[in-house]
């Protein structure tokens, strides 16, 4: 019989480092590469992965504004935010979210694929989203992923 080893963040030690990792968003499908993203901020494509713990890499993501949906998503995806107020719903597509704020579609797809809790807002902190090809973390040698 094999038994899963659910170890402790103490137990694991410094056996596991977090690496930096930078991913060009451009031409990618918007929920394909959210998926995998996520998967790699909690950390299921290490070895060590544990759900209670966060052993998940540093993500930078580039061009996010020229990110694609298959479809007619573009004009048909509707984002809705509620202010709580009697009346308070707003709606807006992707395209005109894509253009007032160009990292919110992908941070959202990324947010509502880990866990809600305080792990997911944790992982969620690893994570760097930037609309054009400039970032300001090459002090981090972050290295090029192919996704």
């Amino acid at each position: 019989m094999q038994k899963t080893l659910l170890m402790k963040r103490e137990e694991m030690g410094q056996t596991w480092t977090r690496d930096w990792y930078v991913v060009d968003a451009k031409g990618k499908t918007l929920g394909r590469l959210a998926s995998q993203i996520a998967m790699r901020l909690m950390g299921k494509h290490k070895p060590i992965y544990t759900p209670h713990v966060d052993v998940g890499d540093y993500i930078v993501v580039i061009n996010a504004e020229k990110i694609r949906v298959t479809g007619k998503k573009r004009s048909q995806k509707i984002y809705y935010r509620y202010s709580g107020y009697p009346g308070g719903l707003r709606e807006r597509t992707f395209e005109e979210q894509i253009t007032k704020h160009p990292t919110a579609p992908l941070n959202d797809a990324i947010r509502r694929m880990l866990p809600r809790s305080t792990l997911g807002r944790r992982m969620m902190k690893k994570l760097n989203v930037y609309a054009g090809a400039e970032h300001p973390h090459q002090a981090q040698n972050p290295k090029p992923l192919e996704l």
